[in-house]
């Protein structure tokens, strides 16, 4: 006996306008309709969001942790891309 099985949809939601899609959950679904639909049931009961996203998680391709250094060292050699190193005035207070 060969079992099927749903799938899987990962849900964003954007909370108000201006601000970007947050990752809030998944939902099992068969199609994006269906998964929409219980996104918005699930994570919307209270009227947290004003627009919802289901993507399905098989689309999504992340790094590995493994290829971390090869990914995301060579940003360290860049100290003008982390500018912790310039003096605030004190007119401007804190930022």
């Amino acid at each position: 006996m060969s079992e099927k099985t749903t799938p899987l949809w990962e849900v964003f939601i954007r909370s108000r306008t201006g601000m970007a899609h947050r990752h809030c959950g998944s939902v099992h679904a068969a199609d994006a309709e269906m998964a929409l639909q219980a996104a918005r049931d699930v994570y919307t009961r209270r009227g947290e969001g004003l627009s919802v996203w289901v993507v399905p998680s098989a689309e999504i391709v992340a790094s590995d942790p493994a290829d971390k250094e090869e990914l995301f060292e060579p940003t360290a050699s860049k100290i003008y891309r982390h500018p912790t190193f310039y003096e605030i005035p004190e007119e401007v207070g804190n930022m």
